[in-house]
């Protein structure tokens, strides 16, 4: 994963999908089990599962259906019951980010590198699996407030497919140019991620599963 001459001269930004590229699992699924329990988590996904299955089939929005199931276990939920339901979960799932991703990020912070994770999934969980002083930017579902309150709603679209690329566009300081980005993905919805990258790793932290960008 070295990167190679053609970012000399150039800010080296590293972009990391969360789930399933750090981590083993969804982490969405996992604070939904954490908050409801497995009977309640199934028997929800089972009243929304006419809308999964349209999506899986690429008929029904991926962010509406995402939007559906949030609201039903998290809608009219406190901004703090809600974080320390965030912070339960990971702490819970703490083995849920693959070691050798965490040693890739040590190892690019270490060597003063820039890092970034850009998800699906809302920042207020993600941020839970690393400790609060590390120098890491989170951009990812922005959830919508109103009163202290969860409405149920995304603030932002979900960053998911070419959303990534633009939220991503959008905390760069300068023009696209000034930087050599180094992406790692896992899923259809990272695509347009390591596409826009100069160096794309498609699931690098699975043994015997690494390959770069041509």
């Amino acid at each position: 994963m070295n990167t190679n001459s053609s970012a000399q001269q150039k800010t080296v930004l590293h972009v990391f999908d969360f789930d399933g590229t750090l981590t083993r699992k969804d982490s969405f699924f996992a604070l939904i089990r954490s908050r409801a329990g497995w009977m309640r988590m199934l028997l929800g996904l089972l009243i929304y599962s006419p809308w999964l299955v349209l999506m899986k089939l690429h008929l029904y929005s991926n962010e509406k259906a995402k939007q559906r199931v949030f609201a039903h276990f998290f809608k009219g939920m406190t901004t703090q019951v809600f974080a320390e339901e965030c912070r339960k979960m990971a702490a819970a799932n703490d083995d849920m980010v693959r070691p050798a991703a965490r040693a890739r990020l040590a190892e690019l912070l270490d060597s003063g590198q820039r890092l970034l994770i850009v998800s699906a999934s809302a920042p207020d969980w993600v941020q839970c699996f690393f400790a609060d002083d590390m120098p890491l930017t989170i951009v990812g579902t922005e959830l919508e407030v109103v009163d202290n309150r969860l409405t149920g709603r995304f603030k932002t679209h979900n960053c998911y497919g070419a959303e990534k690329v633009r939220r991503l566009e959008a905390v760069l300081s300068g023009p696209r140019s000034n930087y050599h980005i180094v992406a790692y993905g896992d899923s259809r919805g990272d695509k347009e991620l390591l596409a826009y990258a100069d160096e794309g790793y498609y699931k690098p932290f699975e043994r015997n599963n690494e390959s770069g960008k041509s």
